[in-house]
């Protein structure tokens, strides 16, 4: 359980803004922060690790006390067991994947996570480039195994796939989701994209202006309310077409395409480029556009 009670005065594009920020995570959820830019968002994850002083506030991480600015605790970054992915990497030029991974470890661990993290992640045929020969999804694929080596009580991702294509960023998706359950982190995840929270977050927290206006299951926090069902997937509507009173959807899930049957009063609002989560209920589908 993490429990954060923190409070900072920031500098945003509107003027000055109080970060005021009260909220509690359950241990092994991934939990995305969604807003606009410049709502604190960032500025939440580096306080939690350690790179931000808060004005006041707390934060304690599974019984243990990280920060209380009334008792003048404050464990310094490195004591705080936090992997952090950034947008730009940020991985050494100079060095080879491997050579980057083992870098991350503390000084005498057993390197066998490394070997294991360059197996579930596929770096096995990356392991000896350098960073620069490698594409963007390569290299954030590097970027998530080397906050990993450290086994971080807590997994931070900055808006990690912002920059890359749809079908990266799927697959990207699912790498995420696959070390998240193998090594039972709490991640915290910033992404302005709706589609992805759904199909990844446990819950949504909605920043506005430093604050939480909104926060619970990503159906709730979206509004999506009726779409309990047995199955559901977002994708990319590739192609519409209309057969009498019926549309036919392709839909784009990563390197895959699928067919759905929507009915007049749903696809007709619909077009290629939109986003849509499609649920289903004893083999109806119920499809809704996101975003």
């Amino acid at each position: 359980m993490i429990e954060i009670d923190i409070h900072k005065k920031l500098k945003s594009s509107q003027g000055e803004m109080l970060l005021n920020i009260q909220t509690t995570i359950k241990k092994g959820d991934l939990v995305t922060l969604y807003g606009n830019s410049g709502a604190g968002k960032t500025s939440i994850l580096r306080i939690v690790a350690g790179l931000l002083q808060p004005d006041s506030g707390k934060i304690n991480v599974n019984g243990k006390t990280w920060l209380n600015t009334a008792k003048k605790i404050n464990l310094k970054p490195q004591k705080r067991k936090v992997g952090f992915v950034f947008q730009d990497y940020a991985l050494f030029p100079n060095m080879t994947v491997k050579e980057n991974l083992l870098f991350a470890l503390n000084k005498g661990e057993d390197n066998s996570i490394v070997n294991h993290l360059v197996e579930i992640i596929e770096l096995g045929e990356l392991q000896n480039r350098k960073p620069q020969t490698l594409s963007g999804g390569q290299k954030q694929r590097v970027a998530l195994a080397r906050a990993l080596v450290q086994k971080p009580s807590i997994l931070m991702l900055d808006e990690p796939l912002s920059a890359l294509d749809s079908e990266i960023r799927f697959k990207l998706q699912q790498y995420i989701l696959n070390v998240h359950k193998e090594y039972k982190l709490t991640t915290l995840l910033i992404s302005h994209d709706i589609s992805e929270i759904i199909r990844m977050s446990d819950k949504v927290l909605q920043i506005e202006h430093g604050k939480i206006t909104r926060q619970g299951k990503p159906n709730e926090v979206f509004n999506y309310t009726g779409l309990s069902a047995k199955f559901q997937f977002t994708g990319t509507i590739i192609e519409i077409s209309k057969q009498d009173f019926l549309y036919i959807l392709s839909i784009r899930i990563g390197k895959d395409l699928v067919k759905v049957v929507a009915d007049e009063t749903e696809g007709e609002h619909l077009k290629a480029g939109d986003k849509i989560v499609v649920s289903a209920k004893a083999l109806n589908p119920i499809i809704q556009k996101i975003g």
